[in-house]
């Protein structure tokens, strides 16, 4: 059995049908519950995993553990070691942890203290681990959805500085084979997608699968800031604009990680795009 973290996000509900469509039996762990998904060989089950007694439960039977840190959990929650405890006592004998590029690249941004502290605690847990530290996610890109449903338009801070952005279904399937096949144990794998693209391309992206312009408005760093905070802490927004605005020459980097786990190259955000373009209809 796998227990699966995350399991209603962009990276956990593909993740969750590669394992069903692959035979697994699958514990899906969220915040609330989703009666009406069914998935064969799926258990849904609603959990706090940032305590050991909320932790405990989903883990019986489970011999690997995808843990990915949503909400809350990145900044707070009982401390990495103790929740390794926790999955280690369980019987939990693999894990597969998503931290982030920036945990290699910028090793004192506040914002990405806790996933550090997680892959430290990982590293001395005396079970199997993979780390997985993607790039921005391609899907970040939903936070344009309801200005290009509703004026066809994407607004967002540096037009033009290029990133390897990574699909969320490329994580997914990293993770799918770390968590199934032996040879990954110790591993860390940076992933990105196969090429840079800039917001603007991104835009343009969209454009092309709907078959339609779509506009591009370039937001001052202060404007995205003010935007941003409205939903995530401050530590996390100066550090996301950071990256974004400001790259280091290794966050620009293509990885061959995808290719060299999944035997193909890594998606193209056009791919991504193709794919969701209903979101933006």
């Amino acid at each position: 059995m796998i227990t699966v973290t995350g399991a209603t996000g962009n990276v956990g509900r593909t993740l969750v049908k590669l394992l069903a469509d692959a035979g697994e039996e699958v514990v899906a762990v969220s915040r609330q519950t989703h009666p009406d998904r069914t998935d064969a060989g799926v258990r849904r089950v609603p959990a706090d995993i940032g305590t050991a007694g909320g932790l405990r439960p989903v883990l019986d039977g489970a011999r690997a553990l995808f843990l990915l840190l949503g909400g809350a959990l990145n900044l707070q929650g009982e401390s990495p070691a103790a929740l390794l405890d926790t999955a280690r006592n369980a019987g939990v004998e693999r894990v597969v942890l998503v931290s982030s590029q920036v945990s290699a690249t910028r090793p004192d941004l506040r914002s990405h203290a806790r996933l550090r502290e997680f892959e430290q605690a990982l590293r001395a847990s005396g079970t199997d681990f993979t780390i997985l530290r993607p790039a921005g996610f391609a899907s970040n890109a939903f936070a344009w959805a309801d200005t290009v449903r509703a004026r066809r338009t994407v607004f967002a801070p540096f037009a033009d500085v290029a990133l390897p952005v990574v699909d969320p279904a490329d994580i997914a399937a990293v993770a799918a084979a770390a968590l199934r096949e032996d040879g990954h144990a110790g591993r860390v794998y940076e992933l990105t997608g196969p090429e840079p693209v800039s917001p603007r391309q991104q835009a343009a992206a969209l454009a092309e699968m709907l078959g339609e312009d779509v506009a591009f408005v370039e937001l001052s760093r202060e404007e995205a800031h003010a935007a941003m905070a409205q939903f995530m802490p401050e530590q996390v927004v100066s550090g996301t604009l950071d990256v974004l605005g400001t790259p280091l020459a290794a966050e620009q980097r293509i990885s061959p990680d995808v290719r060299e786990v999944l035997g193909r190259p890594a998606a193209t955000f056009t791919a991504w795009a193709g794919r969701n373009v209903r979101a933006f209809r």
